[in-house]
């Protein structure tokens, strides 16, 4: 999922939208990558040593016991994005991170934000990244802009109806025995 080169001789800055189930990695001081998030999560990691940085976008934490992994999943886009990072040039132990979004904005779903932002905040705690900035929670959606290069976000609650509609979770279907094709 390494991010194809962009041509930015023309522009001064760029920007990128990370849509839900996205990683991407830069390490160009021009472009911006940027999301829009209701109960998902974007984590915003960056090397200030190295000047590269990345953002990803998940709509839930992980896969229930039967199923598989995605790109929808932050166990799947936390790994994708430390990966890229590295694979970028990226020193693991000069990781920083910021965490944006969780909010619970539908009563029939109020756990879903919470959990979210568990899961990320374990995860960044059990890889040893430090967490610099976090704007997580809370019943509003929120606007996330981040400079990879300059590692420098900014964090903005909006309005709910400018959040992405959350995608159904993937169901499996039940196993209803063999089938016996001709």
């Amino acid at each position: 999922m390494l991010m194809e080169p962009i041509d930015f001789s023309k522009h001064k800055r760029v920007r990128l939208m990370v849509m839900q189930g996205q990683a991407r990695v830069s390490g160009d001081p021009r472009l911006e990558l940027t999301t829009v998030l209701g109960s998902c999560i974007a984590c915003c990691l960056y090397d200030s040593s190295n000047n590269i940085g990345g953002m990803n976008h998940f709509l839930l934490a992980s896969p229930g016991n039967d199923a598989g992994l995605d790109e929808h999943y932050g166990v799947y886009l936390m790994e994708v994005l430390i990966n890229e990072m590295l694979a970028y040039g990226a020193d693991r132990r000069m990781l920083r991170a910021h965490l944006y979004g969780g909010a619970n904005m539908s009563s029939g779903m109020s756990w879903i934000g919470t959990a979210n932002a568990e899961f990320a905040n374990s995860f960044l705690k059990a890889e040893g990244i430090p967490l610099v900035s976090q704007s997580l929670g809370g019943p509003s959606a929120r606007r996330v802009d981040f400079r990879p290069y300059h590692g420098q976000a900014r964090c903005r609650i909006v309005d709910n109806s400018q959040a992405p509609r959350d995608m159904p979770t993937p169901k499996l279907r039940e196993d209803h025995g063999d089938i016996e094709l001709f």
